[in-house]
């Protein structure tokens, strides 16, 4: 049997095979809501944390961890989820963000204002780096994420609760994610899912549509504020769903996908030792 480079990714990224959109989506949400519970009471620790953007990603994974404490308490355990915005400055799309709040209805929401302290790192660094203001902005983006990060690892370390990641396959097939930034985490109860997949868990647990349907951006760059994922990927997020999920693509997306995986690969080991 022939293994193709897709069929080799997909494996090593434990990719998920649906062939029943409802029925295993219910299952998906019950699966990875016990995996949440599994966790916390295996560590002992006190609830879940995780940073809320208004993307579905973040609200998927928000109302998981909603789930799970909730759960947890009615089996007499203790634990409490605490949603964390952590805008900088002011997040253009913050409506949408707190819409996600309302559905998620967490325990407890905490505000942390990433600005100044990107602002003063960036500062420190003034005249170390190089010339080119994209290059600057790119470098800034990324410190916006480890910025994010800093801030949900304090919490959690005050609050005695591990932090949550909201990486899933089509992001880590890519590398889509700071290293050390928004890709660590302790917990990443959606990884091996595709993009439509997270989707169709989203509307099952009763996500609003719109924040499901919503173009996914990072947004970390000044320059290019709201650059939409796809345009950074060179692909749309149904082109990388269906190479995971091992259906036809074309050969251009297939290249494409394969190179961004091998050139990545350092972003989803551990730090390498001699």
């Amino acid at each position: 049997m022939t293994i193709t480079p897709a069929t080799r990714i997909a494996h090593e990224l434990k990719v998920n095979q649906w062939t029943d959109d409802a029925k295993d989506a219910a299952q998906e949400i019950v699966t990875r809501v016990e995996f949440l519970k599994e966790r916390v009471r295996a560590t002992n620790t006190k609830g879940l944390v995780l940073g809320i953007s208004g993307g579905v990603d973040s609200t998927t994974a928000g109302k998981l961890c909603q789930i799970a404490v909730e759960q947890l308490r009615a089996e007499g355990y203790e634990a409490k989820f605490y949603a964390v915005r952590l805008p900088f400055y002011v997040q253009r799309d913050e409506e949408d963000a707190q819409k996600a709040l309302r559905f998620i209805n967490p325990d407890e929401t905490l505000t942390v204002d990433i600005g100044q302290s990107v602002d003063a790192m960036m500062g420190a660094l003034s005249g170390q780096h190089s010339r080119d203001e994209h290059k600057i902005d790119f470098v800034k983006g990324n410190v916006k994420a480890r910025a994010r990060m800093i801030a949900q690892y304090a919490i959690a370390g005050d609050r005695g609760c591990l932090v949550v990641g909201t990486d899933h396959a089509c992001e880590a097939v890519f590398g889509f994610f700071t290293k050390f930034g928004d890709g660590a985490a302790d917990l990443t109860p959606m990884s091996g899912l595709v993009k439509g997949q997270v989707r169709q868990i989203a509307l099952a647990l009763g996500a609003p549509t719109d924040l499901v349907l919503k173009t996914p951006t990072a947004d970390l760059e000044d320059l290019d504020p709201g650059k939409p994922d796809e345009l950074a990927y060179g692909c749309t997020y149904d082109d990388i769903d269906n190479f995971l999920l091992g259906r036809p693509v074309s050969d251009e997306v297939a290249n494409l996908i394969i190179d961004a995986y091998a050139r990545t690969a350092h972003k989803r080991a551990l730090p390498y030792a001699p």
